[in-house]
């Protein structure tokens, strides 16, 4: 093991140890490090977005960290320490490239891709009957192993991508967006209708999710692309209290229609940068 990793285990050991240890670091356990870990994955993610190279490495050293910590409470318990966790994934890698590692001739990406894919499906049933998300025994799903922590439209993605892979699917895009205004109508009823707040939430979630699965066809991450939409919004806004302010004003103590109009002089103002 290299001197680094060697020393960062070391690091964590230390930080852990029962008497002269971190009180804070001592009292964590998988449950209260997991939001930690889905935090510093984010900030690898903001990292890469902003072209800051100097913060990713950072974020990243975060992010082993992470999986540091994991390894030493594992080793207390008895579990696995991280050789295992290193071994297990290279293990894996080896046995998920065997165009790499061994004799087999894979031609392109997407026979690439559907290798990939079967092998993971292999490794899933090897595991045995799924258990649902409502508990008890069922057989192995096309859906198993899609966490369930997956930010919600990455898991709509990718539960929709399994289930293509069986048959399950919209042959064009097009049948998506009908999809889509099929939701929206039903929205529109239940709003006409003063439906309840949980058929609201549930017409929602319908429209959120066709959305994802449209993102899908047209080959584009729908988290990746709501993130870029967020920065957007965020942009012009800020662009628009600035305008404000060099009137003297706040968004608190402007009319909807004095903001509307800043907002479409913003966007022009971008059009016009290109």
């Amino acid at each position: 093991m290299s001197e680094p990793i060697e020393r960062l285990l070391d690091i964590m050991a230390r930080l852990r140890d029962p008497e002269t240890g971190c009180p804070w670091d001592r009292e964590q356990s998988f449950e209260t490090i997991a939001p930690y870990t889905i935090e510093e994955a984010y900030e690898v993610a903001d990292a890469i977005a902003k072209g800051d190279t100097a913060a990713l490495k950072d974020e990243l050293g975060d992010l082993l960290f992470q999986v540091v910590f994991y390894a030493q409470m594992a080793s207390e318990r008895g579990q696995f320490d991280f050789n295992d966790i290193a071994t297990g994934i290279a293990d894996k890698m080896e046995r998920r490239h065997p165009h790499v590692f061994a004799d087999t001739e894979i031609g392109s990406v997407e026979a690439q891709n559907l290798a990939w894919e079967a092998h993971k499906a292999s490794e899933r049933a090897a595991k045995g009957a799924g258990n649902g998300d409502g508990g008890g025994e069922r057989p192995v799903s096309l859906l198993d192993g899609v966490a369930l922590a997956l930010p919600a439209l990455m898991r709509a993605k990718k539960l929709q991508a399994r289930a293509a892979r069986g048959g399950f699917d919209w042959p064009e895009a097009a049948m998506v967006i009908d999809k889509i205004a099929e939701e929206i109508g039903e929205i529109e009823d239940e709003i006409a209708a003063g439906g309840s707040e949980q058929a609201m939430r549930e017409e929602v979630g319908d429209l959120l999710f066709a959305c994802a699965n449209l993102a899908r066809k047209l080959g584009i991450e729908p988290e990746t692309a709501l993130l870029a939409a967020n920065a957007k919004f965020t942009r012009r806004f800020h662009r628009v209290e600035a305008l404000l302010a060099a009137l003297g004003k706040t968004p608190g103590d402007s009319s909807l229609a004095e903001m509307d109009a800043l907002w479409d002089r913003v966007k022009d103002e971008e059009k016009e940068k290109g």
